[in-house]
């Protein structure tokens, strides 16, 4: 069984490594929608896998460094494709979360990343 959690931020960012003349080489912004995923059993007791704001105070300190941030300006993310922003909220978050089963973080309504780690 997986629980998740949605989170939303907003945040510009550009991409350097895209050829000149490719729209996203210039500064731009995106409402990002984070989900993240929790696989585990429900604890017979309490009858939860986790306490969803236990989850949402694991994820509140990374969605503070990057909401309304240029995003190329957080440390390891000088190159944020969507992918690379997935990466690093999985490496930041899975110490912290030992359950982490995957991420989803959506760029735009119709455009985004699924992450599990591999």
């Amino acid at each position: 069984m997986e629980i998740y959690k949605e989170f939303a931020f907003d945040a510009a960012h550009f991409l350097p490594n895209v050829p000149e003349g490719h729209k996203c080489k210039q500064m731009h912004g995106h409402t990002y929608h984070l989900r993240v995923y929790i696989k585990g059993l429900p604890e017979k007791e309490l009858g939860w896998i986790m306490d969803f704001k236990e989850l949402k105070d694991a994820v509140a300190p990374l969605i503070d460094q990057v909401d309304h941030q240029l995003i190329n300006d957080v440390p390891g993310l000088e190159n944020p494709t969507a992918e690379n922003i997935t990466i690093w909220f999985w490496n930041q978050l899975k110490p912290r979360l030992q359950a982490l089963s995957r991420i989803e973080l959506k760029e735009t309504p119709t455009t985004g990343v699924i992450y599990d780690g591999r």
